[in-house]
């Protein structure tokens, strides 16, 4: 095997919405969802008693009393959930400098090491689960990280450049 095969280059939007398709499942987090679904309980209640107030004070019946504001209740809870969820969507990719510093992914008989500004994160190949080789990038599933991707235009017109690394990722360094 070689020793250290090396590629850089920047990401774009498009690669970071790769990336993200590989590590999230939707497009709410679970934090979100967390907070819509306790919010809107209370949102619920909070509409449930100011409407029973209101039509109580209109002198509506008890049981019309309790039909709407049962019913706003539950419309202003299912409205609140529906627009806080709408409100969490992860509209943008990429977190801090993702878009605008270089990556640079090192492999070796080690591992793989990816280096963006003054971080460098390294993942044994112990750590490595999946690597997937897609039509127009190579992406790293790592256990308890954030994947990898690696666009192949980062090898421009090099195939032997882009094989000798693929080949290295797809064996897991020899292991």
């Amino acid at each position: 095997m070689a020793g250290e095969l090396s590629i850089s280059g920047t990401l774009s939007e498009k690669d970071i919405k790769k990336l993200t398709g590989l590590t999230r499942g939707s497009v709410v987090g679970p934090t979100a969802t967390y907070y819509a679904g306790v919010t809107a309980p209370i949102i619920s209640a909070a509409v449930a008693i100011f409407s029973k107030a209101a039509f109580q004070a209109a002198g509506l019946s008890d049981w019309w009393v309790f039909f709407l504001s049962a019913s706003m209740a539950a419309l202003a809870g299912i409205a609140w959930y529906l627009i806080f969820m709408r409100w969490s969507y992860r509209h943008t990719y990429g977190r801090g400098r993702e878009l605008s510093d270089p990556t640079t992914l090192k492999a070796d008989q080690v591992g793989v090491s990816v280096t963006r500004g003054p971080i460098e994160t390294r993942i044994e190949w112990d750590g490595v689960e999946e690597v997937h080789v897609r039509g127009n990038y190579a992406a790293v599933i790592a256990k308890g990280a954030d994947a990898l991707v690696i666009p192949y235009r980062w090898f421009g017109r090099d195939a032997d450049a882009k094989k000798a690394f693929l080949d290295l990722l797809v064996s897991r360094g020899d292991m």
